[in-house]
């Protein structure tokens, strides 16, 4: 008689566990999916969800808020996205909230990522429709990525053809870095310029101390000062005007 009321003992902790961990598994899976909760619904249209799936968690400020309830294709180009989201985030939520899908970590699960509106703006109603903002894809950032390298690549086989022919001594630059009797013409070409300079610079005081010249270059000179002490004279008067003034203003006072 032992032995069978010990094996229904065994059997009834065995049932007892079973739906325990049953109830459980339905709470979590409920709570998971919002089935014990109030929601409310709203829908995207987007032109490319990158590999979003039913199921996929729906995030408002960082926080899981709902999940994606359905996914229908509209036109060839147009895929909508039908979300379901906890009623307690509805006010939070505004009209010109918009949604944008993005990845769990690096390569995580896609996620819908619904962004804040304006302060002012109405809360979201029920079956609204949210605008949606295309993400960029990694498939593009590796395109442009590539495209960036192969620009590179192309840039640096110029630059390499440029330095080549510089060492060959082709072009102006070629000739004045590799063609020594290039670099010498140049540097002749300065010095003359120098001494042309020099040159002038001499007939210049020349021309000054000859007596046929000396009367215009002294003209000169002497307009210069006249013109500095005219400047000093008027600096003068306007300063004494200015004190008169002063003084003028001061007697008024008392």
């Amino acid at each position: 008689m032992k032995k069978p009321t010990g094996n229904k003992i065994r059997l009834g902790i065995f049932v007892s566990v079973g739906i325990a961990l049953l109830i459980a598994g339905v709470y979590f899976v409920g709570k998971r999916q919002h089935l014990f909760s109030s929601t409310f619904h709203i829908s995207g249209i987007f032109k490319d969800i990158n590999g979003l799936q039913v199921g996929n968690n729906i995030r408002f400020s960082g926080i899981n808020v709902g999940i994606v309830e359905d996914i229908q294709q509209i036109t060839d180009s147009t895929v909508r996205v039908d979300m379901q989201i906890n009623e307690n985030s509805r006010e939070f939520i505004k009209k010109n909230a918009k949604a944008i899908i993005g990845t769990e970590g690096l390569m995580g699960n896609k996620i819908v990522i619904i962004t804040r509106g304006a302060g002012n703006k109405q809360q979201l109603s029920d079956n609204d429709i949210i605008e949606a903002v295309q993400p960029v894809s990694l498939d593009d950032i590796l395109f442009k990525l590539k495209e960036t390298g192969d620009n590179a690549a192309s840039i640096t086989g110029d630059l390499a053809v440029i330095m080549q022919g510089i060492r060959d001594g082709k072009g102006t630059i070629g000739k004045l870095f590799m063609d020594s009797a290039f670099a010498r013409n140049v540097d002749k070409a300065l010095v003359n310029i120098k001494q042309g300079a020099g040159g002038f610079k001499q007939n210049m005081d020349a021309a000054s101390d000859n007596f046929l010249l000396k009367g215009f270059f002294s003209d000169k000179k002497d307009d210069k000062a006249k013109k500095a002490k005219q400047l000093l004279k008027e600096k003068k008067k306007k300063k004494e005007e200015k004190e008169e003034k002063a003084k003028q203003s001061k007697k008024d006072k008392k």
